[in-house]
């Protein structure tokens, strides 16, 4: 099952929403400000990243800039620690099932968690418009 990770204010969070809706893919949403996501599930996010810490905390924050610190001095624990306590440093939303893992919102991208039949017909009638 899909997972999506939102917060309220979210814009890309409600545009991700309305494309899952409007693809019928179903998932399970979760308000990680009011339910801040569990060191495990942060340690399952941060292992299916390519850059880590980076792809998924928001350093040009306004959140970030006011606790001015060093990622690169914390040690894992301290990490998961102030992400589960300041769940506004990471970046939204974030959608994962037991494969992919994305985070913000592009629509090119989304298209992953698309069940790849889908994938391919879309593929092909692309390929259709552009003349291929």
């Amino acid at each position: 099952m899909l997972k999506l990770f939102t917060s309220p204010s979210c814009t890309s969070c409600r545009k991700a929403r309305a494309w899952l809706q409007e693809h019928a893919i179903p998932y399970e949403e979760r308000n990680m400000m009011s339910d801040p996501l569990t060191a495990d599930e942060l340690r399952k996010i941060l292992s299916m990243t390519e850059d880590g810490t980076s792809d998924i905390i928001s350093t040009r924050s306004k959140a970030f800039q006011q606790l001015r610190i060093d990622l690169e001095e914390l040690s894992v624990m301290e990490l998961l620690n102030l992400l589960h306590d300041n769940p506004s440093l990471l970046r939204r939303p974030m959608m994962l099932d037991a494969r992919r893992l994305q985070i913000g919102f592009n629509e090119d991208e989304i298209r992953c968690f698309l069940p790849r039949e889908i994938r391919r017909i879309e593929m092909r009638k692309a390929q259709m418009k552009a003349g291929f």
